[in-house]
């Protein structure tokens, strides 16, 4: 189970692995019982500021979810499909959005069906410039199900979104940059050096205010401004009891770089 996704640490990051390159670490219901079990962990774990997603090999990040595994719900029936396949995925998706700590993906190839899905759920995104997004669902005559209808046309609109969910096409690294699927197109050989980069000059800010920014974006997102507003009023308000806050303002007014501890 432990292989299913590597781990390794970098300082104050952690890189996840997705490790089925034989499958090209297509996502089994073993793989996102093991990815929440590392989430919790790593949530725990105050010396954990971020979180890099990768896939094992120079093929894919990961091809979607495991077909061989999720016919036999599908085939089951209605019941059966929506309780151990769509909810199991939407719930891995949701986790990815809402943790509270920064999970950057290092797109490294192939990102079709779930593997976009996961793409579009977590906060930030590096991709190869060898690396490919599609909507693959549509040619096995279902919609996304793991929140892919949904997060793809908030994130690069409508049209753009549908194109994709209703054709299966593929598009490159740097179409999905342009149309913000992605943060950043980088060479393959230069893919974790950017994304550890990325990841640690967030780790270098305060933790909570880090927290914060991804819980009022992510809970304002598709609210009225004046909803989204009370939300990033309340994470301020979070903010302004920890020591976090006093040492940032000390530290501008004294010149110096800030020391966070996350208090």
């Amino acid at each position: 189970m432990s292989d299913i996704v590597l781990t390794s640490s970098a300082g104050p990051v952690t890189v996840l692995t997705l490790n089925r390159p034989h499958r090209l670490n297509a996502i089994d219901f073993a793989t996102i019982d093991r990815l929440h079990a590392l989430l919790d962990g790593i949530e725990a774990d105050p010396a954990v500021r971020a979180v890099i997603l990768t896939g094992a090999g120079d093929r894919a990040f990961s091809a979607g979810a495991d077909i061989h595994e999720f016919a036999g719900p599908v085939f089951a029936g209605p019941e059966a499909a929506l309780r151990e396949f769509v909810r199991r995925g939407q719930r891995f998706t949701s986790r990815l959005e809402s943790f509270p700590k920064p999970i950057i993906a290092a797109v490294n190839g192939l990102a079709f069906g779930g593997g976009c899905e996961v793409t579009e759920a977590v906060p930030l995104a590096i991709a190869s410039d060898r690396a490919l997004f599609a909507k693959s669902e549509i040619r096995l005559g279902f919609p996304p199900p793991y929140g892919g209808t949904q997060r793809l046309p908030r994130l690069i609109g409508r049209k753009r979104a549908l194109a994709m969910l209703l054709t299966g096409d593929r598009i490159g690294a740097e179409e999905a940059r342009a149309c913000g699927l992605v943060n950043a197109v980088v060479p393959p050989d230069r893919l974790m050096e950017a994304a550890l980069d990325l990841a640690g000059r967030i780790a270098a800010q305060s933790p909570l205010a880090v927290a914060a920014c991804l819980a009022a974006t992510t809970r304002g997102l598709n609210l009225s401004i004046d909803e989204g507003l009370a939300v990033e009023a309340a994470q301020f308000a979070r903010m302004a009891a920890t020591s976090d806050i006093r040492e940032g303002i000390t530290a501008f007014l004294e010149k110096r770089e800030p020391r966070f501890e996350g208090r």
